[in-house]
């Protein structure tokens, strides 16, 4: 385990230079006086596109690669056209350092709402596909603006592609109590992608037996993800099936303001990218209003990822302890505080 981390910051929009203040704050006060942690902040997201018309320039993704890893608050404004920041900054980045691991942790915490009745035992992680399925940009359109236009966004799944989130999932299956994992697609109408993804699955399993697995159409997902979310440990997914099934899991797991990510480069080859999945919410911005606690577990993420194991727990557990006993409103530089005070002690 390295004793020093270099860490590439990029605050963005909105609330995000908010609650990354609060991440980088419990990032100090866990780790080991011996652990040196450099940082370098990034203007990356709205404000630089307005003045320079840049969305992430190639010569600062040639930094970013030299970090260990990298902490992302938000992109996206209202005033910056759709798809503009997402495909120039976030999707390149992800193409970019090969993020094909996307990972979204979903957990009920304690003294936190889930619209779900009885409370149900929801700790379930979701391995989502990053760089491939219908996000690499294979497609396009004819007559466009016309009454008769077509547009096509193809679909692009690769062996290749597969087999390495595939093995990655099983391996975080592997190393949990319930060791089991779940396909999600939908192998009986997207026949081609389905049984590529369905055939290593069953291929790829052979070679871990302690790991139940089954196997569930998206729209199956869907429901039992409502009626009994209890029954999922570890999900494997691809792109847009993932996309969607973590932000319907972040709802029924007390929101997306408490949930986590990390775009993921297994093998270290490249830096990964950890980030709360909540947004810019540019109307709280400025207010002290916004949550920073998804950003804190992002910061634990950050940490597992890394190998500081226990560093990451003891950032679980106070984000646990804290909102059992959350009560009146604070703000974020509070909540900051108080779980940078639980995490040092």
């Amino acid at each position: 385990m390295s004793r020093s981390i270099s860490l590439a910051v990029i605050p963005g929009d909105g609330i995000g230079k908010e609650v990354v203040a609060q991440g980088l704050k419990v990032l100090s006060a866990v780790l080991p006086q011996d652990v040196k942690l450099e940082t370098k902040q990034y203007d990356l997201g709205a404000q630089r596109w307005h003045a320079t018309g840049e969305t992430l320039p190639d010569a600062e993704l040639e930094q970013l690669k030299e970090h260990d890893a990298i902490l992302l608050g938000a992109i996206g404004d209202p005033s910056v056209p759709s798809g503009v920041l997402e495909r120039g900054l976030l999707l390149k980045l992800r193409f970019a350092f090969d993020h094909y691991v996307n990972l979204r942790p979903s957990k009920l915490f304690p003294n936190t709402e889930s619209p779900l009745a009885g409370r149900p035992d929801i700790d379930f992680v979701v391995v989502r596909e990053g760089t491939e399925g219908p996000y690499v940009g294979n497609g396009g359109s004819i007559r466009t603006g016309t009454p008769a236009e077509v547009a096509n966004e193809v679909s692009v799944n690769t062996a290749y592609g597969v087999e390495r989130v595939v093995r990655d999932a099983y391996e975080r299956a592997n190393a949990r109590t319930r060791k089991k994992l779940t396909l999600v697609h939908k192998n009986n109408v997207l026949v081609h992608a389905g049984h590529l993804w369905k055939n290593l699955f069953d291929k790829i399993g052979e070679e871990y037996p302690e790991v139940t697995t089954d196997y569930l159409h998206v729209d199956a997902a869907t429901i039992f993800l409502v009626t009994d979310p209890a029954r999922f440990d570890v999900i494997v997914t691809d792109n847009l099936f993932g996309d969607i099934l973590t932000d319907l899991a972040a709802a029924v797991s007390g929101g997306i303001g408490l949930a986590a990510s990390g775009n993921v480069n297994p093998t270290g080859e490249f830096p990964s990218m950890f980030e709360p999945v909540h947004g810019s919410a540019p109307d709280i911005a400025g207010t002290g209003k916004a949550d920073p606690t998804a950003t804190v577990l992002s910061v634990a993420l950050l940490l597992r990822h890394l190998g500081f194991e226990a560093e990451a727990a003891r950032i679980e557990d106070a984000v646990t302890a804290d909102l059992s006993e959350r009560a009146d409103s604070r703000t974020t530089d509070e909540i900051g505080d108080a779980l940078a005070v639980r995490v040092a002690q």
